[in-house]
């Protein structure tokens, strides 16, 4: 039956310059494997079901695919999701804000701005972070094919999607990077990775970012603009000593190599907690079969 559908950039106010996520509005009836098929299909990054909520205080329940299998979380999506919710009036939100019901638990969603000025920010699930070997370290660089920088030892960052996290020394570093796909897809695999996040600070005492995120395990060889890994680099440069004391924010760029130029806004408490937000724009609307 033909179901209500949309494909909405996150973290860009323009059509074509963010990340898209296929949103379909009423996932209701469709099994796992239907799910999965449509989101193979679709062949973005992630695809998502709006379904009714199980839990009290939840607005919708959100179902995330990848290209190869399930997610507990993921970032874009979340908000590309929630915009079309939105927009579509399945829910609306109490209190400044929507309640998203996925595989980690309840997630905030701050809803600010209507419209093509709304912006939408989540709250990033609470994170673990397992410090990687230099064995580890090593392969990584070798996945790179380019160093990275060590003071900050990287880690995996655990918040639902799972990311390598490393610091390379410049933007030039990050954006001429061309690693080793298949590689990297092996050690993700053996890490229980969603994939690898890098990053670099755009001059010596900025805290703004350059991002780039690839994870070929999942079928995704590079994401455009990922919410989840920008959030696991606030997590990680928040436990390494890299922001400042009692609170910070900063902007991240994402997506220049190929093509798309994100915005991201990340906002990191004095109690460690992180915001990831940014705007987001249908680019399709229409129905799906299924």
């Amino acid at each position: 039956m033909p179901r209500a559908f949309k494909v909405v950039d996150a973290f860009s106010a323009k059509p074509l310059l963010g990340n898209p996520v296929a949103v379909v509005l009423d996932g209701s009836g469709l099994t796992d494997n239907d799910m999965q098929a449509i989101a193979g299909w679709t062949n973005l990054s992630e695809t998502t079901f709006v379904l009714p909520p199980t839990k009290p205080g939840a607005d919708y329940r959100l179902r995330i695919f990848n290209p190869a299998a399930e997610m507990p979380f993921a970032g874009h999506p979340t908000l590309g999701s929630a915009h079309a919710v939105l927009e579509a009036g399945v829910a609306r939100p109490r209190h400044g804000k929507l309640v998203q019901e996925c595989g980690v638990g309840l997630v905030d969603v701050a809803v600010n701005g209507e419209g093509p000025d709304r912006i939408l920010t989540l709250t990033l699930p609470p994170a673990t972070v397992t410090s990687l070997t230099d064995d580890e370290i090593d392969e990584v660089e070798a996945i790179l094919r380019h160093p990275i920088l060590r003071d900050a030892r990287p880690a995996i960052i655990n918040v639902g999607a799972v990311w390598i996290i490393a610091q390379l020394a410049s933007i030039g570093a990050v954006l001429g990077l061309q690693p080793d796909l298949v590689r990297s897809a092996a050690f993700e695999r053996r890490k229980g990775a969603t994939g690898i996040t890098v990053f670099a600070t755009h001059s010596e005492g900025s805290h703004d970012i350059e991002v780039r995120t690839f994870a070929p395990s999942c079928g995704v060889n590079e994401d455009p603009v990922c919410g989840s890994g920008n959030g696991s680099v606030a997590v990680f440069r928040s436990t390494r000593g890299l922001l400042p004391a009692g609170g910070t924010r900063y902007k991240s760029e994402q997506g220049r190599r190929v093509g798309r130029d994100g915005k991201i806004s990340v906002a990191v408490d004095a109690d460690g907690r992180v915001h990831v937000g940014g705007a987001c724009v249908t680019t399709v609307d229409g129905l799906i079969a299924s």
